[in-house]
């Protein structure tokens, strides 16, 4: 998707830039040779029926000069307190920051919700030191969950969390495994192995090698046999039903972990075992690509056409979700793969140079890190997030109609957990992309540091 000449800019555009360099140079910050994206031409998008993806919102009128960047309102709490809030304010800022506003949205799959239910297992988790349990009840769990969105809200996060990340007050009980109090759980599973393999994890190879999760799926099989003996499993829906009961109690040992584990060290946990999660899949919704397979179908030889319609799709796609680059290969194998049943089986990646970023928001197509990462709030500079710009790697086109087992099978395509640090260069002088917010003007714009 490249060779296009480059759309000219409208007045406000040119206008946002402007003020955006003259705040970065009044920082002091060296952005050293950086340079707006380029944005892609604007092809037609492929009709979508009203139940898809909503379209991420990214405000492009600037409010007032006098207007605060962050909301400050006073949040309106039930006074039931019995998670301690205060005591993880650090934590509950970051957790405001990962899930503001204007970025919620399209940050949801991989910063904000993973922020947000780590945060909650940690609040349970550091409250159990007291209360003595590892589950709310369900009034309890409403009026706690409701005050944890209100806080954040008043700092500035999107009202919307509960529908964004499918929050309900049943996440905060204890669900149907039958263990939620301390002392019984520290009684039932053998807590010293549970603090050995996930006291610290190594974000890169826990995903593969597995040692944290099988720990606290052993830890949770444990609690869930106290409902019943395994030995009598013999039914489809008993199993249904112990399956969901271990799900349950895999809630109860993140929060066993949250009291056990200083904050900071349980958030990097519970972080890194839900990016594993989170880099499985692709996010991304494919809706129908009949004119795609119009214009790349068997038989069809004007490549100008099927790139064009290829381009438009991955186009939408590319509006929906800033996707890492673990969960761009995903993407790109997930379409393929349809692409191939449909009896497209020539590479119309490489023939329309398709990329991994191409499946990432924004016209640049920006990849997040695989490894976990927060939003960075700064009163001068606004908001931002790094972006790896750095890897610039073609889709790869599947072989077969079956999607790849796993991604630890994937040496074919060497994907970078971050982005790569130039020789002599500090961490902000790569090729990497900060989209950032300024406190002055709600307008997104990319700026590469080369």
């Amino acid at each position: 998707m490249r060779g296009r000449p480059v759309q000219s800019l409208h007045i406000w555009a040119s206008i946002v830039l402007l003020a955006l360099l003259c705040i970065h140079e009044s920082s002091g910050n060296s952005l050293g040779n950086s340079a707006l994206a380029e944005r892609r031409a604007d092809l037609p998008l492929p009709q979508i029926s009203p139940t898809a993806a909503p379209q991420p919102f990214l405000p492009l009128l600037a409010p007032s000069p006098l207007t605060p960047f962050t909301n400050s309102t006073i949040p309106k709490l039930s006074g039931i307190f019995v998670l301690n809030f205060t005591s993880l304010s650090n934590m509950m800022m970051v957790t405001s920051t990962d899930c503001m506003a204007a970025f919620a949205p399209v940050l949801a799959n991989v910063v904000c919700c993973p922020q947000v239910e780590a945060t909650l297992v940690i609040l349970i988790g550091q409250s159990s030191k007291y209360t003595n349990t590892l589950a709310l009840n369900g009034t309890l769990a409403a009026h706690c969950l409701s005050d944890f969105q209100q806080i954040l809200v008043g700092q500035g996060a999107n009202d919307s969390l509960s529908k964004i990340c499918s929050i309900h007050s049943s996440n905060l009980t204890g669900g149907s495994c039958p263990v939620s109090d301390v002392s019984e759980f520290e009684s039932t599973v053998e807590t010293s192995n549970l603090l050995a393999a996930c006291g610290k994890i190594n974000s890169v190879n826990e995903c593969c090698e597995q040692v944290c999760q099988n720990a606290i799926l052993d830890a949770a099989r444990k609690l869930a046999q106290k409902a019943y003996c395994l030995l009598a499993l013999d039914d489809s829906h008993v199993l249904s039903d112990h399956t969901t009961r271990i799900n349950d109690c895999k809630s109860i040992v993140l929060r066993w972990l949250g009291s056990k584990l200083e904050p900071s060290r349980a958030k990097e946990v519970l972080r890194g075992i839900s990016n594993c999660r989170i880099n499985k899949g692709c996010p991304l919704n494919f809706p129908n690509m009949s004119h795609v397979i119009e214009g790349c179908g068997a038989g069809k030889s004007n490549q100008t056409a099927c790139c064009s319609s290829l381009e438009s799709y991955v186009s939408h796609l590319q509006r929906q979700s800033f996707v890492t680059n673990l969960q761009a290969l995903n993407c790109a194998a997930s379409l393929g793969v349809r692409l191939r049943k449909a009896n497209i089986t020539k590479n119309v990646y490489s023939q329309c140079h398709i990329s991994l970023k191409d499946f990432s928001l924004q016209e640049s197509g920006c990849l997040l890190p695989s490894l976990p990462s927060d939003v960075i709030f700064d009163q001068s500079a606004g908001v931002s997030f790094v972006c790896d710009l750095n890897d610039n790697i073609p889709a790869p086109w599947p072989a077969t109609t079956q999607l790849p087992a796993s991604s630890c099978n994937k040496t074919a395509v060497k994907i970078p957990a971050l982005p790569a640090v130039a020789s002599g260069q500090s961490n902000f002088q790569q090729k990497a992309a900060n989209y950032i917010l300024p406190s002055l003007m709600a307008f997104v714009a990319i700026l590469i540091v080369v």
